[in-house]
Formats: C-alpha cells, structure tokens, sequence
C-alpha cells in the first residue's frame, strides 16, 4: 500500500483562509502589545486599573503565546503548500523548497538586518548591541542561531531578539524537506514529528536556563510539528460538518485555557504542557477553518459578532495578511514611540492613546514593508525558480 498523501485539488490548498489571517492577526496584535506593556506598564493606567487584573494578563502578556501561535500555523501552511504543489511530501523538489523559502524570508531579513546594524553603528539608544559584538550577532541572524547566541551571551537589543523565533522556523524549515525525502514514507515521518511533539515539554521543564527553555529549538519545534501533523491529516482526511464544528468548539477551548484562563491552565504549565495545549487547540483550529472554508460567509458572520463589530475583524485580517513584515519591523516602531513617551514626561493614564498609536503604526510599517519591497521581490525571486523549475522539467522530458 502507497504511504504517500493523495493529490489535492489546487484550490483546495492554494486559496486564503481568512479565518487563519484573523488568527495571525490575534497573534501579531499580541506580540505588539506585549512588548509595548513591557515599557509602558498599562496596568499602572487608570484604564488598567478599570479593565482589572484578568483583562491586563490577556491583553498585554499574551505575546509569547503569540509566537507559539505562529509556530502551529506556519508549520501547517508550509506542509500545505508542498502537499499542493508536489501533491507527496517524498516528491518535493529541494531546489525549488529551498528558493522558494528564501524569497519569502531574504528580502524582509536583509533589510531588518541593515537598518539594525547602522543603528549600531551610530550607537542609537535601544539598538545597540552589548553582549556581543554586531558581526557575531549578524552571523547568528544570517545562519539561524540568535537563539543559542542570546541563551549563551543574554538578550541582544530587542529589534533583534525578535529573530530567535525565525531562528527557530528556518532551522526546521532546512531539515523538514530532508526528512520528507530521505524516509519516503508517512508513517516514519509521522514518527520523526511526533518524536518532536512529544520532547518539547520535556525540554521546557528540564532545561536549566531559561531562554534556552523558552527559545531553544526542540523546546519550538514541537508547535511546527503539531502544524505539519495537521496539514497532512486536513490532506488526507474530509472532516464531516459535525466533526469540523467539534474540532472548532475544542480548538476554542483549548486556546482559550491557556491564553485566557491562565488559573485553570496552571497545571499544565508547571509540567510543560500549557504550550503543547495551545498547539494542538490551534492545530485543531486551522484543520476546521481550512476545510470549513466553502461556509467562509457564515464563519466571518459569526467571528464578526464573537468579536463584536464586523471592522475589528477585518482589522486583524488586515494585520495577519502582513504578520510577518510587522513581526520582523514592529520593534523599530514600538522603541522610537517609547522614547517619545519617556522624552515627553507623558503622564501614565494616556497609555492607552499610546498603545493604540504604536500599534496602527507597527501594522503601517508592516504593510508599506510588505507591498512595496517584500512582496515585489519575493514575487521576482519566486518567478525566476518558477522558470528555473520549467526549464528542468522540459529538459527532463527530452531524456
């Protein structure tokens, strides 16, 4: 019996989900607010102190958990990606996998990095580099290891801590098309990923130092394990409508319990598995939107008023459509607006005109970032593979 996954209908995977975009769109909002509420304490606010305790830990410290987010979806749209364009993992062209990652990854990667080494160069305040030198912090930005650097020598300034979770992805990213080639089968790369799913908390748990524990790469790579596990079964698998509304109504609660009821997901943290928790409720998730997609209407009617007002919803699309420009760029906003707010003495109750500007500034940067050099070079690059893979596949018809 053939271990390889059926072909999928081009359509199938290849169409935007717009339930996933909201979901980055939470994540990426997160992450903003996080490392804003990191240098301007909302909770010291009188608007923090009327939304209370529980309202400040969901809003603001969320941003970890974010990541971890991003982690499930990549994972699952990379693998759906491949399954759409190779239509068996084993059949994927590492030429064109790995072009193709770099013309998503390059052009934003490069450009983050020359704006932070000329604000190192000029020694601006929250940019420069003090642990380390700035061409070792560029060799671990360019070969994927902020993460072991900052876990060895401490944090590097925060427009480039942000890179350790990339570090995490592209590390991954290199071996995932090896595995896929060298087992040939399904159920022995189910095994490899699982293996991945199941170390995770145990790393985190047993791990002595503590961005080693957060940042290390099998302590991450079981939430782009759980993505890849979902991919190839919403591959292979045709969920009935009962069973997606299942898989939704989990998935809710599963994410919910650790972002939201952090007293009732304590548990789970102290052995490792708050994180593993998150994971499989987004994996869950993405499964159900990806295959619920043909009821998008209904879906986007019902998100809009679980959310409040039909506006928010297309506002968090609209930063989940850009999340990784404003990933890699919301840090050369968030600082510049947190130095204005020091060098201006504002007071702590206008926090939250600060919070709002910071972030519709952070999702600007990403947008702009995005539709005028990103996307245009990743559609070059990704052009000349296409006609580079063209070439080959006539070339190989002729043999």
């Amino acid at each position: 019996m053939s271990s390889s996954f059926r072909r999928i209908p081009a359509e199938f995977f290849g169409r935007r989900v717009q339930g996933i975009d909201l979901l980055r769109g939470l994540c990426i909002v997160a992450v903003v607010l996080h490392h804003i509420n990191l240098r301007i304490r909302f909770n010291h606010s009188n608007a923090g102190h009327f939304i209370g305790p529980a309202a400040n830990n969901v809003l603001f410290w969320n941003g970890y958990y974010g990541v971890r987010v991003f982690f499930v979806i990549s994972g699952f749209l990379i693998t759906a990606w491949s399954i759409q364009r190779w239509g068996q993992l084993e059949e994927l062209d590492l030429k064109s996998f790995y072009r193709m990652r770099f013309a998503r990854i390059a052009p934003s990667l490069l450009g983050l990095l020359l704006v932070l080494s000329l604000c190192d160069l000029i020694r601006v305040p929250l940019f420069t580099i003090q642990h380390t030198t700035l061409p070792r912090a560029l060799l671990a930005a360019l070969t994927f290891h902020v993460n072991w650097l900052e876990a060895k020598s401490g944090y590097l300034p925060a427009g480039w801590d942000v890179l350790w979770s990339l570090s995490v992805e592209e590390v991954f990213y290199f071996v995932f098309p090896l595995l896929c080639k060298t087992l040939r089968s399904r159920f022995l790369l189910t095994c490899v990923l699982l293996s991945f799913v199941v170390l995770g908390p145990f790393v985190r748990v047993l791990t002595h130092n503590p961005l080693w524990s957060d940042y290390g790469y099998l302590s991450c790579t079981d939430g782009i394990a759980i993505g890849c596990l979902a991919a190839m079964l919403a591959g292979t698998v045709k969920l009935s409508r009962a069973v997606n509304l299942g898989f939704r109504v989990a998935g809710c609660g599963m994410c919910l319990l650790i972002a939201v009821f952090r007293g009732a997901g304590i548990r789970f943290y102290k052995i490792g598995l708050d994180v593993t928790v998150l994971e499989v409720g987004t994996a869950l998730l993405v499964i159900a939107m990806q295959q619920g997609e043909q009821e998008q209407s209904k879906g986007k009617q019902l998100m809009s008023r679980f959310l409040g007002m039909q506006l928010l919803g297309r506002v968090l699309r609209w930063f989940g459509r850009n999340s990784y420009e404003v990933y890699l760029t919301h840090m050369l906003v968030v600082l510049p607006v947190v130095m204005l707010y020091q060098h201006l003495h504002a007071g702590i109750n206008t926090a939250p005109g600060w919070f709002l500007g910071a972030t519709t500034l952070a999702g600007l940067a990403g947008f702009v970032a995005a539709k005028f050099y990103s996307e245009p070079l990743n559609r070059r690059l990704r052009a000349r593979v296409g006609r580079a893979s063209s070439r080959a596949a006539v070339a190989a018809s002729t043999e």
